[in-house]
Formats: C-alpha cells, sequence, structure tokens
C-alpha cells in the first residue's frame, strides 16, 4: 500500500538523520592501512558461476534485477541508461526508496525528459537526471519514475543528513550549441516529496565543475566535494554552508568554497606507501565558484575552478578523484587511478582518510599499478558487518565489486559475468543492512543482492 505524503516525509526526515553514521568504519581497514594485494579466494570464499551469464557471487548469496533501462516506468516512459551513484532511504514497513543517477549527456536511447514532468526538467536538451525507485521487503519493485531531468552526466553524489541525495553533473559543458543551461552543478533531489523536485535548481555556490560525489560531517554540515577531471586534473573542495544542517534546500543558501592543499605535495599520486600521513593542511578560497569568465567583448567563456590555481603547489590535484563516504568523524575518498601525468607514480586505486579535528590526511589503502587484479576503484560503502569496505570497480578487462578482509586485504564479492563486462557503480547498503545495492552501468541494471553477511570470512 503507497505511503502518505505526511507518512513519506516523516519517514525519510527519520531515516536521513541515521545514516550518515550507518555501517561503523573504525575497523574498515583492521589495525592500520596496507598496500592491497590479490587475494581473490577471502572474504566469503570464491565466487560461484551465474548460470544467467550477469553477476558471479560467493556461494549463499543471490540477486534479484530489480530494473534494467529500457523497462517501463509505473508513472510512463522507459527508465533511462547509464546507471550510475545511488543511495538508500527507508521508506518504513521493510521497504526501502533507492535514488539513482543516469550519467547520460546530451543523447541517449532513453532520456530523463521524454519520462519525466516537465516541471521536473532542468534543460530540454540534457537526457541526465536521477530516478526514484520503491523496493519492497523482499525486494520487488513497486514502483518507479524520473525524480530529475534534464541534467547531464550524473555520475555520484552523496546523501544528506536530513535525508535527501545530492547528484553531481560530471561535466563542466556551458549553454551554446548542445545545451540551453550551464552544467556542472550539484542538484538535490527528494526521495519522497516530488514537488520539491519540481523547478530544479542548481546549488551554485558549492561551485560549477565535473562533479563526482560528495559527503556530509553530520556534525557540522560542511561539505566535501571530488572532482573528476583533467587539463589540469581535479581538486577536493570544501564547502562551508551559511546554513549548516539547515535540512532540505538550505545548502541554496549559499556558503564558502575551497580547495584542499596537503603541504609539499602537488599530487597525490606522488604518495605510494600506505600509513603515510599528513597534518597541516589549508583550505584555499575559490575565487569565482560559477567557472564562467566574461571577456571584454561580453562573451562567457570558461575560466575552470581548478585552472584558477595555476602555480604549482597552490593546491593538491589527483587524477580520478571519486567515492566517498564519511564515518568514524572522517572523510574517505577514492582515488581511482593514476596513469597519464608524466613524472608521477602510476597506480591502480588509493583510498584516503582525512579527519577535520585530527588536521590529518593518511593514506589507508594503495593499489600498485604492478598488480593486476584489480584496478581503478570508484564507488565506495562501508559493510554493517565488521567494518570493511566494498569498493565498485571500474577499470580495464574483468569488473568486480572488491571487498576488503579485516586484515586489510581485498577479495571479490562480485563478479559482472555479462558477456562485455561494464563498470559496477552505486553500491549501497539498504538502513537495515539485509540488502546490498549496486547497478551494471551499461547496459543500466539495479541489483539486490542478499547473503549470509554474518558468515565468518573465510
Amino acid at each position: 500500500m503507497p505511503l502518505s505524503r505526511r507518512e513519506l516525509l516523516t519517514r525519510g526526515s527519520a531515516a536521513g538523520l541515521g545514516i550518515a553514521l550507518a555501517g561503523s568504519v573504525d575497523t574498515i581497514f583492521g589495525a592500520g592501512p596496507a598496500s592491497a594485494a590479490p587475494r581473490p579466494y577471502g572474504g566469503y570464499g570464491p565466487l560461484v558461476a551465474d548460470p544467467a551469464g550477469i553477476l558471479d557471487l560467493p556461494q549463499g548469496f543471490r540477486y534479484t534485477i530489480l530494473s534494467r533501462e529500457g523497462d517501463l516506468l509505473s508513472t510512463g516512459g522507459r527508465v533511462p541508461g547509464k546507471h550510475d551513484g545511488m543511495a538508500t532511504f527507508d521508506a518504513g514497513h521493510g521497504r526501502t526508496a533507492l535514488v539513482r543517477n543516469h550519467e547520460q549527456g546530451s543523447t541517449a536511447a532513453f532520456s530523463t525528459v521524454d519520462a519525466a514532468p516537465a516541471s521536473h526538467v532542468y534543460d530540454p536538451k540534457a537526457t541526465g537526471g536521477t530516478s526514484t525507485l520503491l523496493v519492497g521487503p523482499s525486494n520487488e519493485l513497486l514502483a518507479d519514475r524520473v525524480s530529475l531531468a534534464g541534467t547531464a552526466t550524473n555520475c555520484a553524489g552523496g546523501r544528506t543528513p536530513w535525508g535527501t541525495w545530492i547528484t553531481c553533473e560530471e561535466t563542466e559543458a556551458m549553454a551554446g550549441s548542445v545545451y540551453t543551461k550551464d552544467h556542472g552543478w550539484n542538484f538535490e533531489v527528494d526521495p519522497f516529496d516530488e514537488g520539491r523536485n519540481a523547478d530544479p535548481t542548481p546549488l551554485v555556490a558549492m561551485g560549477r565543475f565535473p562533479g563526482e560525489a560528495v559527503a556530509i560531517d553530520p556534525q557540522t554540515g560542511t561539505v566535501y566535494q571530488t572532482e573528476d577531471a583533467s587539463r589540469p586534473f581535479g581538486l577536493l573542495y570544501r564547502f562551508v554552508p551559511n546554513e549548516p544542517l539547515g535540512g532540505y534546500g538550505s545548502l541554496r543558501a549559499g556558503g564558502a568554497l575551497s580547495a584542499m592543499r596537503v603541504p609539499g605535495v602537488d599530487d597525490l599520486s606522488t604518495v605510494t606507501v600506505a600509513g603515510t600521513s599528513f597534518r597541516g593542511l589549508t583550505w584555499v578560497p575559490v575565487r569565482n565558484p560559477s567557472a564562467v569568465a566574461v571577456t571584454s567583448s561580453g562573451a562567457r567563456v570558461q575560466d575552470p575552478i581548478r585552472s584558477q590555481f595555476a602555480p604549482t603547489g597552490q593546491v593538491t590535484r589527483s587524477q580520478k578523484l571519486e567515492g566517498t563516504w564519511w564515518g568514524d568523524d572522517s572523510l574517505f575518498f577514492v582515488v581511482s587511478y593514476n596513469r597519464i601525468r608524466p613524472g608521477f607514480p602510476a597506480h591502480n586505486g588509493q583510498v584516503w582518510k582525512y579527519t577535520p579535528a585530527a588536521d590529518t590526511l593518511s593514506l589507508e589503502l594503495y593499489f600498485s599499478a604492478g598488480q593486476d587484479k584489480y584496478d581503478s576503484p570508484d564507488n565506495i560503502t562501508v559493510s554493517p558487518y565488521g567494518g570493511g569496505v566494498i569498493l565498485a570497480e571500474d577499470g580495464d578487462g574483468e569488473q568486480y565489486l572488491v571487498g576488503t578482509t579485516a586484515d586489510k586485504q581485498p577479495f571479490d564479492f562480485a563478479r559482472n559475468a555479462l558477456e562485455d563486462p561494464n563498470e559496477f557503480a552505486g553500491v549501497t547498503f539498504s538502513d537495515d543492512g539485509t540488502t546490498l545495492f549496486a547497478n551494471i552501468q551499461s547496459p543500466g541494471i539495479t541489483l539486490a543482492i542478499t547473503g549470509p553477511w554474518t558468515r565468518k570470512n573465510v
């Protein structure tokens, strides 16, 4: 039975207050950080081949396909593709609401614009956005709809302490020949109140750049954002809102945006030893968050934020800044890889931990370029069972969901068994911890995974 509007709002607010601290990460890597080496049969044991050729899982685990791109939505239209970042929200009575990104640009087989009411469209020339799914106690799909339309390249994002989803546009395209509006913004999506999703409003003070993910400190309301960009490489941003923890819409009230500088570190790739730690970080104010300049002739041109810090060493950069997670009073963020910057060490992935109160930044997990089992971690979530992480791989060849054991070793948790495997994304546990939701980006498939989570790792 559908929830009433009032009940949905009440449930959504209550769920949001707990999620940022759910799944303690104080044992995220056991006693300390480590370099990651292949351990294909750790964790829950070896993977069992899926007869359907979709997802290999350990013995005892199973999956349900909730949604595929091109399926009919319950509100009409078709499910958009390029499934990416995702978050869960407790909808009461054993049900879960999922908000899911669609990393689509100006063209797509199934546009969000075609499946959404006109009131929910930001730019009719863009095909990305978000969809919201209501999932029943047995992981059956009860309803789905497009909740944000006409945005571009919605990659990841983050859940707010007040129970909404921030979706990030991983682009910096400006209005012109392709789009009718500038892109590269964050947008807030309410999983329950569709009225709030009308008239999509970019969170302009948070900056315009190729945004990947966000995480919010639930004590201070400070927002941390990763940037997946090149020429030059991206930055880690801090946004201090004028109305911290103010609830839905409060991030529209503005705030101060700055970029991280680690003393003596021009690029995070130069750090190659897990356990390396830094203190004395500074946050350099961003001069022009909108990243648009006007020439003497009146023309609007790009002024990328990361290019506003021209001198080497003014800020700290990295290739492929990706997923984020807040826990243990700390920000955890993923660097997917470093491969192309001349003169800087190559690697296949890093996980960093920033603790504001202690003013420390430490390298928690390091995938060397020489190890060939896993590469390019992207989205990150934390398991409620023992505090290990699960990373969504976006690399070459086979694609895995990678777990970590208590002694900090990675293991196969799931393998994309499709004939032409594509990246995993959107890994997130339900609030009750019984289900891990995940996406295969292309062809877009959303999966619900259940099993013996409390079984002792082998």
